[in-house]
């Protein structure tokens, strides 16, 4: 590129491309020119509110009366989810196991749950302490064909029949009943009495001698038509 002046005393002036566009480089990369140019994160995040105040804009133009049309839109959905929540109450994890059944492993022997039921007595585990002790009870049942074996029989179920051939145990088996449903499904925290409770009354049904006779006329009353 050749640069002449005006006048007579210019002296013309030859200045290649190159040199010139590294000229030009080394003079823009100086700090001067960047004090004010905001970061890339900085730009990044104008652009991403200025997108967020697009689509405000739209969603009010949108809506009938403008902005205030949208908060009330707003407001209504809100109040309706706020409802949802009262009525449903919080989302709880559906316990393990077929509905509210007793047992929600496979089949284990008396000896078995009570073994369990011991080492989570020693370990201070009290919750999983008493599952294991009332599992141990129903089962024992089962075992001395004081109960029919029925998958899905839960605790309440099991201390019901239960109390037909041991009428001298029925408040504890429903007061063990309540404690196992207290801590599987109603979030409650069992402690060493609680255990314990459970323990004593799974040794006092193991030496007590059923009354067959009171279960079969409970049987034959709840059978009769009525």
């Amino acid at each position: 590129m050749r640069t002449t002046g005006g006048t007579a005393g210019d002296v013309p002036v030859d200045v290649s491309r190159v040199p010139a566009r590294e000229a030009a480089e080394r003079e823009l990369s100086k700090p001067m020119y960047h004090e004010n140019d905001p970061s890339l994160l900085q730009r990044g995040l104008d652009r991403f509110w200025d997108w967020v105040g697009g689509l405000f804009d739209a969603a009010s133009q949108a809506t009938p009366g403008g902005v205030v049309g949208l908060v009330a839109v707003v407001t209504v959905v809100l109040a309706l989810l706020a409802a949802l929540w009262w009525r449903l109450g919080t989302p709880t994890r559906t316990p393990t196991g077929a509905g509210d059944s007793l047992f929600d492993e496979g089949p284990r022997t008396a000896a078995e749950h009570r073994a369990a039921a011991t080492r989570h007595a020693s370990a201070g585990q009290w919750n999983q302490a008493v599952q294991e002790r009332m599992r141990a009870i129903v089962r024992s049942l089962e075992e001395r064909a004081l109960l029919d074996p029925r998958p899905g029989r839960t605790a309440d179920e099991a201390a019901a029949e239960a109390a037909r051939p041991l009428p001298a145990h029925a408040d504890g088996l429903r007061a063990a009943a309540r404690a196992f449903g207290d801590v599987t499904y109603g979030g409650r925290t069992a402690d060493e009495a609680a255990y314990r409770r459970i323990e004593q009354l799974d040794t006092a049904v193991e030496r007590t001698k059923p009354d067959l006779g009171a279960a079969m006329a409970t049987a034959a009353f709840t059978e009769a038509p009525r």
